[in-house]
């Protein structure tokens, strides 16, 4: 992917044509749009499934929608769903077969995944996908059925304008200025030079989609807007995690008494785990018809909190919510290190707002490295 340093300047009013064009070209659109009192990814038409006019206001335990003074179409921070659900999907078939003479035949009557433009991808989100493709893509063996959907993906990022009372990505590097894995940014200006979006390039189709529709080239002014963007929102992080020898710190410290503090709150209930863009625990299912004609395997969500997850030989080897939460943590800042080279965490905030006890996973970090070394 190469980036061009020409920055361009579309309208507001421009914006449809910029969708248009990419269904045009036969991508099928996920975006950000209202539904059930949250702003969700789903498939969009168009601009005006867009979230117009609002924003979410967002805590440990709380999220509520909330209307804006303007009429932002991305005036909000990390919503419940990242896109991850679009590629390592909830339900997935890895293979179907039918009895034949003699045994089994697989059959191939899957339809193959629609092409995806990622409408309004923040930073964070960006940065998720990059770990789900280390882990799926990178491996000794690539998983068919996640490259299959990963294939001919057009990504518009936006730049975030707004940060959450739970985002913490500035800690973690990962935002909230998209610097890598997508086609075209945009970052939304509204101000006394109207509604309007700069327009970063970031790869040769961004740059031929963008000609078509045939942008002014940013003024200074312009780029300076976009950047002070950028900086209010870094400048007004909800959250802060302190990154600095977090793996080491977490390892000698797998008896700290904080463990037990937070069993007694967690409800196992695996909320931060569906919510997370990076966590990728699944289970598989065999089934047959109640004739015996037909078999599949299915691979389904699961989580490091269930009980059976790390059920092997006959017994749970995480039997409590201590050790199902200490496996979650430091998994996920840590260890994840080791196996993949970087954290699994992008500081989205998801799995604090949206944990029904509001554990927070910066506060619980916090509270192991006050006392580290002080407990024997």
């Amino acid at each position: 992917m190469t980036t061009s340093a020409q920055q361009h300047v579309l309208q507001r009013e421009e914006l449809p044509a910029l969708l248009g064009a990419l269904r045009d070209d036969g991508y099928l659109l996920v975006g950000p749009t209202v539904r059930d009192g949250a702003i969700v990814l789903d498939e969009i038409a168009g601009v005006a499934d867009l979230p117009e006019g609002w924003t979410e206001d967002q805590e440990a335990g709380t999220y509520r929608l909330r209307r804006r003074d303007d009429l932002a179409l991305f005036g909000f921070a990390a919503g419940p769903q990242s896109f991850k659900q679009r590629f390592f999907v909830p339900k997935a078939t890895l293979w179907r077969a039918r009895r034949s003479e003699g045994g089994f035949s697989l059959l191939h009557d899957v339809a193959p995944p629609p092409r995806l433009a990622l409408i309004g991808a923040r930073s964070c989100d960006i940065h998720a996908i990059e770990i789900q493709d280390r882990t799926f893509l990178r491996g000794p063996f690539a998983d068919p059925d996640y490259e299959a959907r990963r294939r001919d993906v057009f990504v518009v990022a936006v730049n975030c304008g707004t940060a959450g009372g739970t985002c913490f990505c500035v800690s973690m590097g990962t935002g909230p200025k998209a610097s890598f894995g997508f086609d075209l940014a945009l970052t939304e200006l509204l101000d006394d030079g109207g509604h309007r979006f700069l327009v970063e390039v970031g790869s040769e189709r961004g740059a031929a989609l963008l000609e078509r529709l045939a942008p002014v080239q940013a003024s200074a002014a312009d780029e300076a807007a976009a950047a002070a963007v950028v900086e209010r929102t870094a400048r007004s992080m909800g959250r802060r995690m302190e990154t600095e020898g977090i793996k080491e710190l977490l390892y000698r410290n797998l008896e700290h008494p904080r463990w037990d503090d937070v069993a007694d709150r967690c409800l196992a209930c695996t909320n931060c785990t569906l919510v997370c863009p990076t966590c990728f625990c699944a289970r598989v299912e065999d089934t047959t018809d109640l004739t015996g004609e037909t078999a599949e395997r299915t691979r389904h969500w699961d989580s490091c909190f269930t009980l059976g997850h790390s059920k092997l030989h006959g017994a749970a080897v995480r039997a409590t919510h201590k050790a199902r939460y200490r496996q979650w943590l430091v998994h996920k800042v840590a260890s994840w290190i080791d196996q993949f080279g970087t954290s699994g965490c992008v500081g989205c905030g998801r799995c604090i707002t949206w944990c029904p006890v509001a554990i927070d996973i910066t506060e619980e970090v916090a509270a192991i490295r006050a006392t580290d070394g002080a407990v024997a």
